[in-house]
Order: C-alpha cells, then structure tokens, then sequence
C-alpha cells in the first residue's frame, strides 16, 4: 500500500544555499566594474517610475532608496523615461477615447502631466523629476552600490513639441497630404492611438545620426550603462546594427528591447528581449484559461526560436501592465506568488516594477500624479528572498550562459516540476498550477533543502504528495 504524505507547500522560500559569489549586501565597491555577461547571469532588473515611485516623484527621492534595492538582488535599474513631455497634445486621458489635457476644463489641465514617451528634447531631463545634477547623483549612487543604470529610450517617435518638428520636418513619416502624422501599426497599416506622438522616418539618413549621437550623448557623457528601447521591432532592423555597435565601442552597455523578435538578438545587438509568451501563458494559467501543458509548449517554442545564449525578460508586471490591464492581483489572483516564484527560477531575467516588492495592489494613474505604497512586508520579503537565491545560486543563472532546465514528469497533469542545473547546484521548482487540490507522484528521488523550514526533506517517485491549489514548493541541493 502506498503512503500518502501531504506536504505543506509554502509560499514564502528561505535561503538555504551557500554563497556562491561571496557578495554582501552591505559592501560598498569604489567604483563599479564594467558591465559583463556575468552580471547577466544573476541580475534582478528592476522598472523604476520615478513620477509615481514617492509622493514627491522626484529622482532624489528614489536615489535614497538605492542602497536598500540590493535587498531585492537587484543589479540593473530600468529608468523609465527621464525627458521633458511635450506640451502640445499632451493626453489627459488613454484608451479609444483618450483625451488631451487641452480638452479638459482650464482648472484642471494642470493636473494631466503627459505621457514619458512624448520626449520633447532627448538631451534633457523633465524639470518635474529634477535637475541633470540630481539624475547625475542617482547614477553615481547606483554604481556606488554595484548596481547598472540603463536608460528608458524612445526611438519610434516623439512629441510634437520636439524640435525636429519645425526644424527638421522631413525627420518625420507623413501622409499623402504631406501632414506629419502619428506611428502607424505596421501589421493593420492603422494607427495605433498614440495620437500625443509623431512618427519618424527611418528612410532619412541625418535623423538616423541624430538619434545615434542623442544616444551616445547619454553615454558618453552622464555615465549610463545601456538602454532600455521602446517599441524596438517598429525601429529598422539595420538601424540598430549601425548605432549599437558604435554604443559598445565607448562602453561596455546592456540593451534591452522592448519586443520578442529573435532576430533583434543576433550579432550582439540587443542582450535581452521581452518575454511577452511567458507573460501571457502565466496569466492565462493563473486564470484557469491554460494550463501546465501550455507552458511545456511555451518553454518548446522558445527553445526552437532561440538560441541558447539569448536572454529574454521575465515578468509578471510593469508600467503598461500595471496601468492598463490590471494588477498583478488581479490578473493573478491567488496564483500570483506561486507564478512570481516561478518568473524567478525558470531561465531569464526576473522584472519588478516600482510598487511589486511593497505588493502593490491598485493600477498607477499613468498621465497624472500617483504614489506607489512604501511599507515593506511580505512582498518585500518574498521578493528579497527570491532575489537571493537567483544572485547567489548558479542554478538559476539565466544568461548568456545560462543553468540547464529539465522537465520532471508527475502523475497529475496540473503539477509542474523542473529543474535547473549549473556548477553542481540544484534547484527544483514544484507546483499545483491550478485552483484544486491534487495528489501526485514526482519522478524524482532525494534529500534536498526545503527552504520554508531549512531543513533537509527527502523526496521518493513512489510517494503520493497532497498539494494545495496554488501551493508551490522550491528546493535546492
């Protein structure tokens, strides 16, 4: 007769494994070292809104809180755009029918603050967050830290108080009519509704050096370590195989790209993508509409469409989730530490956005002031705990050279189980991904760590385990 054991699966995982980078939080490097492939191997990323990270949305105000961000084992800062907004068609509001600030009463119009991404000078910073100084600090308080700054950037278009439009409207894609208009989805051939934004024409060659040496500006002279480029699929292809490789000529930098396309990836150009499927299938499984299956079908494809140093971004959340489709509450519900877990362990690079490590649980107003929460309590520790693990246990190296991921076959097709392996290190990732309670048997035999308790727990194929919806369980060796 077989024995039932019902293990108490834990949402919360404490650090059991050894120190491998031997790195304290508490250590402070004179100057930071240049960035290299190994800080992608175990980096935390992290999105920061600086309007809506305190109440005074001012880079001073998150700069202080830096030093306490290597609790979350972060190692990249994602800021997000740090320009001045434009004035003209500033929007007040967003969806198929946004408005402009100028639409609202008089009163009240001063209140609608614009989008980031209608950049109106790419050379300097937006007087609401600060002076060029106060972003200067940031920077050297980050590197102070060990921690990467990499810059928020707008490629496809920008306000329609930018410069460029009076002095250089052939920068510009326009209409029959010869009107300057805004970016057009290339797939429908219709616009987006980014009506507060003008696009640009790549076909010129002169806006092409422009937007190169407004990069290499930030670079060369404010100290950044990369950029993080909006819509980078819609910019050409060749355009960035021109400007990247003369970015890494003057530093080392990480780009990131906010797309999935592979080929974006090759030829060094851009070190991590997004990793839009993932995203998906996670929400989808957490709302009961796929399931395990579908994640094995996920991680297939990514393996056939990538190649095995390519690095895609894991998450659960950021600006444009957060503001249009909902919290990680709400699209997670009772899956959402069990499927922040797991954005963490399986291969890439894990996100937090401003507001998940104090749990954030409301949509941040995207065109007007709002504050994000600033008590620390099981997000924080949730959070940290994770971020630990992932800087200091090889096994979940998920760069360049990433851990190796290897399905592990149950009983039960709700249950998943993988594991990952590097420099003799383990770590397990065990799951009942979805809203009833199962019993299964694992393929899998050993004593591991479990990391809820700290103590040593064994794991037997012939066992039957009894998993609560939602629980989820990782352990290392």
């Amino acid at each position: 007769m077989i024995k039932k054991i019902a293990i108490a699966f834990v949402a919360i995982i404490l650090m059991g494994c050894k120190n491998e980078n031997k790195s304290s939080a508490t250590e402070t490097p004179k100057e930071i070292a240049k960035f290299s492939p190994e800080v992608e191997e175990n980096a935390v990323i992290y999105e920061v809104n600086i309007r809506q990270y305190s109440p005074e949305g001012t880079f001073n105000a998150f700069t202080k809180d830096i030093p306490q961000l290597k609790e979350l084992g972060v190692k990249i800062i994602w800021v997000m755009p740090i320009f001045p907004i434009s004035q003209t068609k500033r929007k007040a509001t967003g969806g198929d029918d946004s408005k402009f600030a100028s639409d609202m009463p008089a009163a009240e119009q001063h209140k609608y603050l614009g989008s980031y991404y209608a950049v109106s000078d790419f050379k300097k910073v937006n007087p609401e967050f600060g002076t060029i100084e106060d972003f200067r600090n940031l920077v050297k308080t980050a590197h102070e830290n060990g921690i990467y700054v990499i810059l928020d950037w707008v490629p496809n278009h920008t306000g329609w108080d930018h410069v460029w439009i009076k002095e250089h409207p052939e920068y510009y894609t326009k209409n029959a009519k010869g009107e300057i208009i805004d970016p057009i989805n290339p797939e429908t051939g219709k616009s987006w509704g980014w009506s507060d934004v003008a696009d640009l024409n790549y076909d010129n060659q002169n806006l092409r050096k422009e937007m190169a040496s407004d990069m290499m500006y930030w670079v060369k002279n404010e100290n950044i370590d990369g950029f993080r480029c909006d819509v980078a699929s819609n910019v050409p292809l060749d355009f960035w195989k021109q400007t990247i490789p003369q970015l890494r000529k003057e530093k080392n930098i990480f780009m990131l790209a906010e797309a999935w396309e592979p080929e974006l990836l090759k030829e060094g150009l851009f070190d991590m993508a997004y990793g839009w499927e993932a995203h998906h299938t996670m929400n989808k499984i957490a709302q009961g509409k796929e399931t395990v299956k579908n994640w094995d079908t996920y991680i297939e494809k990514i393996n056939k469409d990538y190649e095995a140093n390519d690095i895609l971004m894991n998450f659960v959340d950021n600006h444009d989730e957060n503001s249009w489709n909902g919290t990680t509450k709400s699209r997670l519900g009772k899956a959402e530490e069990a499927i922040t877990a797991l954005s963490y362990v399986m291969p890439g690079m894990p996100l937090v956005y401003s507001g998940n490590e104090y749990g954030l649980d409301y949509s941040l107003k995207f065109f007007e002031k709002d504050s994000i929460p600033k008590t620390k309590g099981a997000a924080w520790e949730l959070r940290a705990k994770l971020g630990k693990l992932k800087n200091e246990n090889s096994a979940l190296n998920g760069g360049k050279n990433k851990a190796t991921y290897k399905r592990i076959s149950t009983t039960n097709e709700n249950v998943l189980v993988f594991e990952r392996i590097k420099n003799n290190k383990k770590v397990i990732y065990i799951a009942n991904l979805s809203a009833e309670a199962v019993d299964v048997k694992i393929d899998l035999n050993g004593t591991f760590t479990n990391h809820m308790i700290g103590k040593p727990m064994g794991i037997s194929k012939n066992q039957v385990y009894s998993i609560l919806p939602w629980q989820y369980y990782i352990l290392t060796n």
